[in-house]
C-alpha cells in the first residue's frame, strides 16, 4: 500500500481519465481531463506541451486538485468518488524523452500507447511531453460515489516525504 488510503489508490490504478484542477493566473480555476499514473507516492501525469497552459499555471501556482469522478472511466466493482489536493511539480526538462520515465505505468494502464509509440517519427509534437508530478497532501472519498453524504477526509502532508 502506498501513502493514499487503498479505496483511492484502487480508483487511480483503475482510472483511464482524472479530472486535473489548476489555478491560472487571474486565480480562475481550469480543469484538464488528464491519464492519472500512480506509483504508491506520487501521481504523474504527462502533458503535451503543443497548446497547453496547464504546466506555465502550475509553475506559478503549485496547488493542485485531482478528482476521480467518472464511473465510465474507472471500471472497479465497488464504485468511489474520490478528489485529491496536492502540490505539483513540473518535469519539463528532456521534452523528448524525460517523459518516458513513467512509461512502464502507463503501458500498465493503457497498452494501446505502443500503437501510438510505433508513430511517433509522425506524431513528435505529441511526444514532446512534461510530466506533473502531484504530491498528496490531503485526500477526500465518497463511498459508493455518494456525494449527497460527507466525504471521507484523509491528511496525507505527513505521510509524504
Amino acid at each position: 500500500m502506498g501513502v493514499l488510503p487503498e479505496q483511492i489508490e484502487l480508483l487511480l490504478d483503475a482510472a483511464l481519465v482524472a479530472e486535473l484542477t489548476v489555478v491560472d493566473p487571474s486565480g480562475r480555476l481550469v480543469t484538464h481531463p488528464l491519464i492519472p499514473l500512480y506509483d504508491g507516492e506520487l501521481v504523474y501525469l504527462t502533458s503535451s506541451v503543443l497548446f497547453s497552459r496547464k504546466l506555465e499555471h502550475i509553475k506559478a501556482n503549485p496547488k493542485v486538485s485531482l478528482s476521480l469522478t467518472d464511473p465510465e472511466a474507472i471500471k472497479v466493482e465497488r464504485f468511489h468518488r474520490a478528489t485529491i489536493q496536492g502540490d505539483a511539480t513540473v518535469d519539463d526538462s528532456d521534452l523528448h524523452a524525460g517523459w518516458e520515465r513513467v512509461l512502464p505505468l502507463w503501458r500498465k494502464k493503457e497498452p494501446v500507447i505502443d500503437a501510438f509509440l510505433g508513430k511517433r517519427v509522425a506524431l513528435p509534437l505529441f511526444f514532446e511531453r512534461a510530466v506533473i508530478e502531484l504530491r498528496p497532501r490531503r485526500a477526500f472519498l465518497w463511498e459508493d460515489g455518494r456525494t449527497d453524504r460527507a466525504p471521507q477526509v484523509f491528511e496525507l502532508a505527513e505521510a509524504v516525504r
